[in-house]
């Protein structure tokens, strides 16, 4: 292991790591039991060619405000969105109808291509819901939120209906992973590392943002969201006492700061 997959290990520094897929897996099956039941979910929607391009929808019990999309981590590598369920209660309990995409993982494809899927995604969810749309990502879902914001990305129609971005403990500058054992799979080089990195982003949409990161993660992901909150000139939010693991428990809650913070 180098220096540098240390330094983006999070599991290996969070205590009980290894309990946390497991249950959220179970809470996010009870939250779609409970909305199937009544009615209020349509899963496993199409907005690609691969078995992967699926996406969720979640609908609030009354009229909806606009759409949520929260796009999972997992280093691009690992993870779909049967995982996260539970974590659009929080915007659904304010009137937001969920959309919550799974995408093709390295190394079947390059992050590159998860970028152009999740841009596909947001726009296929976009079309099903009409009002404004907020972008919620953690860990590498930061990175490919705060990939929207490149103009070309999303149609202009969907653009337009941009209301907030919130990167959470995304990683944003993406040449440090060149150096890292996981650079296997992505098969990223300098070229490919810039053309991806949020923090090297020239223009932006105008669309107002907002990094959230634990004030008890690794220091990269401190920096990396320091840097990229630098760079756009953007809200950045220190959540203290979280990690990485437990800073979106704050999305399952409607009263959270995180989702007060994200919907307005």
């Amino acid at each position: 292991m180098t220096d540098l997959d240390d330094a983006y290990a999070n599991a290996a520094y969070i205590p009980g790591a290894a309990d946390y897929p497991p249950r959220w897996a179970r809470a996010a099956e009870g939250l779609r039991e409970g909305l199937l039941e009544q009615g209020l979910a349509d899963l496993d929607l199409s907005y690609g060619d691969s078995a992967r391009q699926r996406l969720d929808l979640f609908y609030p019990a009354g009229d909806a405000k606009g759409l949520m999309v929260f796009v999972h981590g997992g280093y691009w590598l690992r993870f779909d969105k049967s995982i996260w369920s539970h974590l659009a209660a929080g915007a659904l309990s304010r009137g937001w109808v969920v959309a919550m995409p799974s995408y093709d993982l390295c190394p079947a494809v390059r992050i590159a291509d998860i970028t152009q899927q999740i841009a596909q995604a947001i726009t296929t969810a976009a079309a099903m819901v009409a009002g404004p749309v907020v972008l919620s990502g953690h860990s590498a879902g930061g990175h490919l939120v705060a990939r929207m914001l490149q103009p070309g990305l999303l149609p202009d129609a969907v653009a337009a209906r941009l209301q907030h971005v919130m990167p959470i403990s995304p990683v944003a500058d993406l040449r440090p992973l060149l150096r890292t054992s996981m650079n296997n799979d992505f098969r990223l080089d300098e070229a490919g590392a810039i053309a991806e990195s949020p923090v090297l982003l020239d223009h932006r949409l105008p669309v107002p943002v907002t990094v959230w990161v634990g004030a008890k993660e690794r220091p990269v992901f401190l920096d990396q969201a320091r840097l990229l909150a630098e760079a756009w000139g953007c809200a950045h939010v220190v959540d203290k006492g979280k990690h990485h693991f437990d800073v979106i428990d704050a999305l399952a809650d409607p009263e959270s700061g995180m989702v007060q913070h994200l919907l307005g």
